[in-house]
């Protein structure tokens, strides 16, 4: 049996179509995935993520640690609160996993990972951590909400009746009593995403129900999360793609030269001899759905659609998608026998609202 997140009961009460996802029960859709899509897009809605793991790093190691772990380095971050959005690679620069650090103290940092990759990634951490001074913690007792959109910011500081969260800049955090705020997410639209007590989730759950906030489930956080060009693990990069041809070399920190973080030297070797792949966008003319694995032609060479869908917003189908290293205005996509023509883009597809392709 899937487990089930503090929520579990909410969503069927809200008429929740359940599926199980990377061992969890959760929503797919409350009814119309059309509805919730476009509810982010221009007013507000809210996801459980509980599912999510978050995992606290305590000790007098912890920076040192995570910049031994992470392609990106958090030295970056100066100020409490900040975060860091970056890849955790294994010696062959292959990608274990995404996630986001935050900075809360020199001795305290919190992740926030995937949950098909828990398992795999809590085993990497731990025994990575086995030379530093450092605790790792999962905490299981918290949940996470995400709420998003143009309206989302201000219904979320009016519920908590926290004024001073106004002030805080994207991808920032901060501790409001027992909630931990961080204006992030995976939307492409404004928003917060809200770690707090499994105990409180429901009823913060309900407060935002009473606000107008719309549940959205899966279906429409993967639609919204491709529009706005952000990577799906396991989809779009893996253990067997690097962040130099996964569209995310801007999050590996090459510089200082001495810190000798995981994958560094293969990620040197793959750029001093050329990224032969690329993950590009691909917009199509309305007709049929360019889906994962379809075969790309781009001149004599072949790539492969990693995430595709419609684009709600850009009305029209999209995907993301690996293809051969170089220039090109368009690919061929092969779909049901066919050879359609894609144009290739620039991520992201949507930002802020505003189609930018």
């Amino acid at each position: 049996m899937p487990n089930r997140t503090a929520l579990y009961d909410a969503h069927v009460a809200a008429g929740g179509k359940m599926v199980d996802f990377a061992g969890w029960s959760l929503p797919i859709n409350y009814g119309s995935q059309l509805d919730e899509h476009h509810a982010v897009r221009k007013t507000a809605g809210m996801f459980d993520v509980s599912h999510m793991t978050v995992v606290d790093i305590r000790g007098q190691e912890a920076g040192p640690f995570l910049r031994r772990l992470l392609a990106n380095d958090v030295a970056r971050l100066k100020e409490p609160g900040q975060a860091l959005y970056g890849c955790m690679l294994n010696d062959e620069g292959g990608v274990i996993d995404d996630l986001i650090t935050y900075f809360l103290d020199e001795t305290f940092y919190r992740t926030v990972v995937n949950a098909a990759t828990r398992e795999a990634d809590l085993d990497w951490i731990r025994r990575q951590a086995g030379d530093f001074d450092v605790e790792i913690q999962e905490r299981e007792d918290l949940a996470m909400i995400a709420v998003q959109g143009p309206k989302a910011r201000p219904i979320v500081i009016d519920l908590l009746n926290a004024p001073t969260l106004d002030a805080l800049k994207p991808f920032r955090s901060s501790s409001h009593g027992d909630y931990f705020v961080a204006r992030t997410g995976y939307t492409g639209e404004d928003g917060f995403e809200i770690l707090l007590p499994s105990v409180q989730a429901e009823s913060f759950w309900q407060g935002l129900l009473d606000a107008g906030v719309v549940p959205c489930g899966l279906g429409a956080r993967d639609s919204l999360r491709l529009e706005a060009g952000l990577n799906l693990y396991g989809q779009d990069m893996d253990t067997r793609t690097t962040p130099l041809e996964s569209n995310l070399g801007w999050t590996v920190a090459f510089d200082p030269e001495e810190r000798n973080f995981i994958g560094r030297r293969a990620l040197e070797q793959q750029k001093s001899a050329g990224v032969d792949r690329q993950l590009v966008g691909l917009v199509l003319e309305r007709g049929a759905i360019p889906r994962t694995g379809a075969v790309i032609h781009a001149g004599e060479v072949q790539g492969q659609v990693t995430s595709g869908s419609f684009g709600p917003t850009i009305e029209r189908p999209i995907a993301l998608a690996r293809i051969p290293a170089g220039s090109f205005e368009t690919v061929e996509v092969e779909l049901r026998g066919k050879r359609l023509t894609a144009r290739v883009v620039k991520p992201p597809f949507v930002r802020a609202g505003k189609v930018k392709v």
